[in-house]
């Protein structure tokens, strides 16, 4: 029961402060990009700890740094509009540092493989889809686009949590990867997430444009991709066998525990909304 009411502060009290953030929007977002760096940071950090169980990682500051150079990047061409290929070509070179540091640094290679591999795994993960939160700020209705996304990747998780448990103890146990997950609750993502989407298309029609079929459709792959990229994390946290990324954050676990379907979101809803609106 105490996780319960953890888990229900988070989402009363925390949400309602990331939303603030978003609505905050001197020097293009400066408070929220901050946000994602530092989570970005604390996310790599976790994500490296899970690795270190089962594969030899370069030197921790080494990734760390390098994971979460693209999202400074982004903050940075955020605060001064600037083109943000230069955020492409952050991550390019991230894993080119590390690469470089592999074959000037080493003089025994048997782990070669695994540090690069591990490395550039943790720069995409952490760093890369984490700068298309910035990415996003450059948007004329970013404050909406913004808010719809938070909120509709947070209703996915919570209305498949409150589904869960309120109709899902009999059909647990198709996903391998997390057998507490359940057909009702993944029901229940899609219907929180396409129903975030319908209210944002009737509140900002100036903003999400055209027909609700289209805000729909985008609901339906943000919900689908909501839900993998928290099956990704539950895959690598039973593959080292840890239960939680970390303890930072209450009812949740860790960072990368909280921010795991929100990365892998962000370049979908990014693409999404310039594409159709």
């Amino acid at each position: 029961m105490n996780k319960v009411v953890q888990r229900l502060l988070v989402f009363f009290i925390g949400l309602p402060l990331v939303i603030c953030l978003v609505y905050f929007n001197q020097f293009h977002h400066i408070a929220l990009n901050l946000l994602a760096f530092i989570a970005s940071v604390l996310a790599s950090n976790e994500l490296y700890h899970l690795l270190k169980q089962k594969f030899e990682l370069q030197s921790r500051p080494l990734v760390i740094i390098t994971s979460a150079l693209p999202v400074f990047v982004a903050a940075i061409c955020a605060f001064f509009e600037a083109n943000t290929a230069f955020i492409d070509y952050t991550f390019i070179f991230s894993v080119l540092i590390c690469m470089a540091f592999e074959v000037l640094s080493t003089s025994s290679f048997e782990n070669s493989a695994s540090h690069l591999v591990s490395s550039t795994f943790i720069i995409l993960y952490t760093g890369y889809l984490t700068s298309f939160i910035p990415k996003m700020t450059f948007s004329e209705h970013s404050r909406e686009f913004l808010a719809f996304f938070f909120l509709m990747v947070c209703m996915c998780d919570s209305v498949a949590w409150f589904f869960g448990v309120l109709l899902g103890k009999n059909n647990k146990g198709i996903i391998k990867a997390s057998p507490n997950k359940s057909v009702a609750g993944f029901i229940g993502g899609f219907a929180g997430t396409m129903l975030t989407g319908a209210i944002a298309h009737f509140v900002f029609p100036e903003v999400f444009t055209g027909s609700l079929a289209k805000i729909l459709v985008l609901s339906f792959f943000i919900a689908f991709v909501a839900i993998i990229g928290d099956l990704v994390e539950s895959v690598i946290k039973r593959s080292v066998e840890i239960k939680d990324s970390g303890t930072i954050i209450p009812g949740r676990g860790g960072v990368l525990d909280s921010i795991d379907s929100i990365v892998f979101v962000a370049p979908v809803y990014y693409f999404g909304i310039n594409f159709l609106f």
